[in-house]
């Protein structure tokens, strides 16, 4: 086998440089396989410079990827909330599901970061499996708003828009022109990349060994198995598509072949999804298998309709009559490709939308439900690490977390009453012992919060992150006045003989049961941003004031009828109130995170 000195720079680079993308990589690998033909070939050899057709696609596919980042960063800043927004109304109907999916997969640029996050949200109870399965269908639409954009052959014209948006990006002061800036600059990088690629192929036009490669493409496994394999290696299946049009676009790829390649790039690109679902809790799985039964089933129906799908897309598709032979194929193949892979798509999800029910209980299935060890450390179920792609949303993660975290707080302070009743010291030890997890929750939380920060935020994201950090710091040091103060307390009166009058005890009830519904009103205002939530907690100030006050005043009263023996119960009753206090003043803390900015003035 003949030394490859290009493939050894690759492999050199990659290994020294972790930053170097994997998607290079994959490419020189495809390349180098469809290559090799050529490079036992004199003939071949003495025709071609591989070392500036590898350069000319590497350099290509860099700017391509790269633009196409820049692209996705700018439209996630624009639409941030817009996603929050559709992603919270996505639980009941399928079809606007559907279309949601399609939306956010569309301004994402990934179909397995939608999948991820919807994850969550199935996890976290807001929609079931079968609900999911219309957004993952829909992501597989969205998913093709990329192809349509690149089959505009715009190559020439590419560096206009880089210009503009360098001038908007660097220029521009306020948020909305730099995003704007970031969009344009890195649209025009797209193009330009898909330029490079496409004068690079220029040579391969000619080269036979190339040519019967392309055509094995257009048997519809061979095309399908080595989209999905470049797609799995790239982990995008945008790159795929827009390499088969870059080619098309060269005279080097007939529909039938860019058909077969798109087909195995929907599967291909499930291996994201799959990928980070390793390790998760057992819904994860169950989406990701979702995603992949949904394309491999679609793929497996439609691949003996090949023929019908390219005269679908050539129906709709404008032609170029002016134009002949390779001249014609090349203006009218990369827009049919393009045309063809939203047709699979749309007609996937029209076809499989009724379905959905049965993908769920097919996953269900396939992915049992794994037994819970009976006390482990709680860990966090949605700081997915493909969420920080859009920060927007890895917020919103973030809140669903913080909302476990509370859960956890709220059902610790509402044990204490039980514990306390029962003087039950196995009880108050299980209490303390929940303290661990939301330490391991904080953690967790506060490292996820601090990759957050280090993206390109918004400034209302960048606001948004410092009140979610107060708020889980503020939450932590709720549980842990639960854990150590009140279980000592706890403690102490269980050690104590004797009740409280009855006046009295339904005074201390009243202010724990206000000051628990104040906690758990304060989760339920971070979690799901409820604002009504959040002003009930800060109106409750005065009550629980006037209702401690009172508590204490009755308690100084008592003192000249109380016995020197019964002192310690009175100091106990009044630390009691003084703990209620400041968990309610945490609680507050937690639940000004999303305060109404006219109650926030008066606070």
């Amino acid at each position: 086998m003949p030394h490859d000195p290009v493939l050894a720079q690759i492999v050199r680079r990659y290994r020294s440089d972790s930053r170097f993308p994997i998607s290079a990589l994959g490419m020189g690998l495809l390349l180098l396989l469809t290559a090799r033909p050529a490079l036992g070939a004199e003939a071949g050899v003495a025709s071609l410079d591989w070392s500036r057709l590898l350069m000319a696609l590497f350099g290509g596919l860099a700017l391509f990827l790269f633009g196409l980042d820049m692209l996705s960063e700018g439209l996630k800043k624009a639409a941030g909330q817009t996603l929050r927004t559709a992603l919270g109304r996505l639980t009941k109907n399928r079809f606007a599901g559907a279309l949601t999916g399609a939306f956010v997969t569309a301004v994402l640029n990934s179909s397995s970061v939608t999948t991820v996050l919807v994850v969550g949200f199935v996890t976290a109870g807001v929609m079931t499996l079968a609900q999911s399965v219309g957004v993952i269908m829909g992501a597989n639409i969205g998913s093709t708003a990329t192809a349509q954009l690149l089959a505009f052959n715009l190559s020439a014209w590419a560096l206009v828009p880089v210009a503009v948006g360098f001038f908007l990006l660097f220029a521009g002061r306020a948020d909305r022109t730099r995003e704007m800036g970031t969009m344009i600059m890195g649209l025009g990088l797209v193009f330009y990349g898909m330029g490079v690629m496409s004068d690079g192929m220029k040579p391969l036009r000619t080269h036979p060994p190339f040519i019967e490669i392309l055509q094995k493409m257009e048997r519809p496994v061979f095309g399908i198995f080595a989209g999905a394999l470049f797609t799995a290696l790239v982990q995008s299946s945008a790159a795929t598509v827009g390499i088969a049009i870059a080619m098309a676009t060269e005279g080097l790829l007939s529909l039938p072949a860019g058909i077969a390649l798109a087909l195995g790039s929907n599967i291909g690109t499930c291996v994201t999804a799959l990928l980070a679902a390793i390790g998760k809790p057992t819904e994860a799985i169950r989406a990701a298998v979702v995603h992949l039964l949904f394309n491999v089933v679609g793929v497996l129906v439609w691949i003996g309709f090949i023929p019908l799908l390219a005269s679908l897309a050539v129906s709709i598709s404008p032609e170029s009559s002016e134009l002949e032979g390779a001249a014609r194929a090349a203006a009218e193949v990369p827009r049919q490709i393009a045309n063809a892979n939203t047709l699979f798509n749309v007609a996937n999800t029209l076809l499989f939308i009724p379905f959905t029910g049965w993908f769920a209980r097919l996953a269900e299935w396939l992915v049992a439900a794994r037994s819970k060890p009976s006390r482990v450390l709680v860990q966090p179920q949605y700081l997915d690490e493909a969420a920080l792609a859009a920060p927007s949303l890895a917020l919103e993660g973030v809140r669903l977390e913080i909302g476990e975290m509370g859960e956890i707080a709220a059902e610790m302070l509402e044990a204490i009453g039980p514990a306390l009743r029962d003087r039950s010291l196995s009880s108050l030890d299980a209490i303390a012992l929940r303290d661990d997890d939301v330490d391991v929750l904080e953690a967790a939380l506060l490292e996820y919060l601090g990759k957050i920060r280090q993206r390109s935020l918004t400034e209302e994201d960048s606001r948004e992150q410092q009140r979610l950090v107060a708020a889980t710091l503020h939450l932590e040091g709720l549980a842990d006045v639960v854990a150590s103060d009140l279980v000592e307390l706890a403690r102490s009166a269980g050690d104590q003989r004797g009740e409280p009058a009855g006046e009295l005890r339904g005074l201390l009830e009243g202010l724990y049961e206000a000051v628990s519904r104040a906690v758990r009103l304060a989760v339920e205002a971070v979690r799901n941003r409820d604002a009504t939530a959040a002003a009930e907690v800060v109106r409750m100030r005065e009550t629980i004031r006037e209702e401690a006050e009172h508590l204490l005043a009755r308690q100084a009263q008592q003192l000249e009828d109380e016995a020197p023996d019964d002192l310690l119960r009175v100091r106990l009753r009044v630390s009691f109130v003084d703990q209620m206090r400041r968990i309610y003043t945490l609680a507050r803390r937690v639940a000004e995170v999303d305060l109404p900015p006219a109650l926030s003035r008066r606070r």
